[in-house]
Formats: structure tokens, C-alpha cells, sequence
């Protein structure tokens, strides 16, 4: 069929067997993709080599201009390939450990985002998973309502609830004493410090987790879990080895440290995005109609702002709430509001100059770490 023919239906045919042969080869360089993570497993190498995925990426920019391709297109083709082909990789080799291999895991709030998270990760290196949730329909025998009910003779048990509720958990398991290592994965650890002190006296292996990424991340490349230590070191040493396999970076920290950099990295950060959404629902009405008139920088703040206001707002009120720091970076935020207004207010144009470069220093300095 002539490409340039004026038959739409025939075109999109065309068009859908392209894509068809498209993703066919995707699919097979996602197999040889495994089969080159399997011979990095077995000579000891790292997952992600660098060089590798830079030559990667200029060969897809050289093969693409030679092809009259963009070369934006190229890139963005060239780097989700990688991506995808790492997380191939990365999963294969949690897989391929099997360190959980006759062990088992009790996974409470394991029907949550976050608590199926980890259920998932733990199944993937061949633990027994239980989840203990009152969110589960179907009870059987790895999916009860009530943990209560549970032996709790498992080589892991993972909390993952609400704030307030993790606290009460952690504080019955302290009573109950169970021969696993116990864990929590909340975002905050002021609120559950009686509890995980109350774990550490009774004697249980505890410790404290907080993953840096949301339960929809496959890739664990880049990604942080911090480890906040509550004093248990065999139960540090054991969390720290179910991401051994993984490509990311266990951070420890005390309990008081963890709480003040959170109030800033999440804290901060959605406090911004609420109140600049708060501010666009109570906008002066001679702002006029905003979705017809918008630059790069708004929509992009507001697809930031847009994601934090979708998510479940008791879970965020908790982290402002909650943090015995929270208030701290709360009156950072409303300090900086109030400087910024007084300085457009008198008109000082080289104050305003000297603040953004404060700020540039700030994102610079990130950038270059």
C-alpha cells in the first residue's frame, strides 16, 4: 500500500501493524535484556553500567537523525527502553536471590497501596505472604481481616496503616512479642516513638522504615529507604538485606533527624502545592479564566499541585499534623510568602534579584549533588 495514500482506514491499518512490530521487538529486547542481567548476576556485576546506557542513548541520536527522527524523540525513546530493560533486570534479580526461600511475612495493611507494595516485594523473593487487612473481601489462607487472629510467627512483619493506627499495632505487637522482626513503613516516626520504644523494651527485633518512592515504582534505581534506627541492630541488618538485591540506597537515621528533614521533604512540599491549589479556588475573579491562559511554569505547578490535592488528604493531614517539626517548616513557608510580599510591596527590585539568587544557590547546589 502507498504510505502517502488519502485512504484513512488503510492508513491506520497500517499504522496498528506497525505498532503490533513495534511492540514485538520491544519484546524481544526485553529478553535479551534479561539474558544480559542473568550474566551480570552470575559475574557479579552491577545492574546499571552507565557508559553502557550513555552509548545506548547516542547511537538511538545518531540512528534517529540518520532516519530525519527528532532528536528529542530519539532521546525519549532511547532512555524508556533503558528504563524498562533495568527494571527487567533489577526485578530478575530479586527473583533470581530468592532470599526469602522457606521464610514467611505478615503484611499488615497489606491491601493498601503502599502495604501491597511491599506484599509484592516480598512474594517476589519467594517469602510467604500473609496480608492481614480489613479491607480484604476473601478471606483464605493468605488473606485475612483481623491480625489480631494471627500466630504472629512469621520471620517478618511489615506495618503498613494509617498513622494512628500503625501506633496502636506496633503497641499490641510490643505486648504479644512476636520472634520476627517488626517494621512500620510510615512516613513519619514522631507519632509511633512510644510504640517502637515500647517494641525495643519488650525485647522484639524492631525497626523503622520509610520508603522514598510511592507504590506504583518499579524501578528502585535511584530510589532511598530510610532506615530510621530504633536501636535494634540484627533487625537493621535484616530489613537492610531484603533490598540487598535491589538498586536502591538504604539511608540510616535517628528518629528525631528523619522527622525534621521530612517536615521539609514532604511537609514543605505539600503544604506549597495545597495552598497554591487553596490560592486558584479562591482567586480574585478579574484573574479570569485560567485554563486558557496558561505558561510552562503554571501548568507545571499545577500537574505537581494537581497530584498532591488527589491524594488521600487524611494521609497528608497526618504528616502536616502529626511531625513534631511540621509547624517549623510551616513558618518558613508563611515567612518566605510574607518577605516576597514586602518586597514587591515597596518595590525592591535588587531585594528581589538577591532573593531568587539565595534560591539558585539552593537548586544548584542540589543539582550538583
Amino acid at each position: 500500500m502507498d504510505p502517502l495514500s488519502p485512504d484513512l482506514p488503510a492508513l491506520r491499518a497500517a499504522l496498528a501493524a506497525l505498532d503490533h512490530d513495534l511492540l514485538a521487538l520491544v519484546a524481544r529486547r526485553q529478553a535479551i535484556a534479561r539474558a544480559v542481567g542473568a550474566i551480570k548476576d552470575q559475574d557479579g556485576r552491577a545492574i546499571r553500567d552507565f557508559a553502557q546506557e550513555r552509548e545506548v542513548l547516542d547511537r538511538a541520536e545518531r540512528t534517529g537523525a540518520a532516519l530525519g527522527l527528532p532528536r528529542a524523540l530519539s532521546r525519549e525513546l532511547g532512555e524508556a527502553l533503558i528504563r524498562h530493560s533495568v527494571t527487567a533486570q533489577e526485578q530478575q534479580r530479586v527473583r533470581a536471590r530468592n532470599e526469602g526461600r522457606g521464610r514467611t511475612a505478615l503484611v499488615i495493611g497489606g491491601a493498601g497501596r503502599m502495604g501491597g507494595w511491599f506484599a509484592r516485594f516480598l512474594a517476589s523473593q519467594g517469602f510467604g505472604v500473609t496480608i492481614a487487612d480489613p479491607a480484604v473481601i476473601v478471606e483464605d489462607a493468605a488473606h485475612m481481616r483481623d491480625w489480631h487472629a494471627h500466630a504472629l510467627a512469621d520471620d517478618f512483619i511489615i506495618v503498613a496503616a494509617p498513622m494512628r493506627e500503625t501506633a496502636a499495632i506496633l503497641t499490641a505487637l510490643a505486648e504479644r512479642r512476636p520472634r520476627g522482626v517488626v517494621c512500620d513503613v510510615g512516613s513519619l516516626k514522631s507519632p509511633l516513638r512510644d510504640a517502637l520504644a515500647a517494641l525495643v523494651r519488650a525485647g522484639v527485633r524492631a525497626t523503622s522504615l520509610h520508603p522514598m518512592f510511592g507504590p506504583d515504582t518499579e524501578l528502585l534505581s535511584g530510589r532511598q529507604v530510610v532506615l530510621v534506627d530504633v536501636g535494634h541492630a540484627e533487625a537493621n541488618a535484616a530489613v537492610t538485606a531484603l533490598f540487598a538485591p535491589t538498586m536502591a540506597t538504604v539511608v540510616t537515621m535517628d528518629l528525631e533527624a528523619h522527622d525534621r528533614a521530612i517536615a521539609y521533604v514532604l511537609g514543605l512540599s505539600h503544604a506549597l502545592n495545597i495552598a497554591f491549589a487553596g490560592a486558584l479556588a479562591t482567586r480574585h475573579p478579574a484573574a479570569g479564566d485560567l485554563a486558557t491562559l496558561s505558561s510552562t511554569t503554571f501548568a507545571a505547578q499545577l500537574d505537581v499541585s494537581a497530584r498532591v490535592v488527589r491524594e488521600n488528604p487524611h494521609v497528608y493531614y497526618e504528616i502536616q499534623a502529626l511531625n513534631d517539626y511540621g509547624l517549623e517548616s510551616l513558618e518558613v513557608l508563611r515567612g518566605a510568602v510574607e518577605q516576597l510580599h514586602a518586597i514587591v510591596q515597596r518595590g525592591d527590585e535588587a531585594a528581589f534579584v538577591a532573593l531568587m539568587a539565595r534560591g539558585r544557590t539552593v537548586v544548584d547546589g542540589r543539582a550538583g549533588a
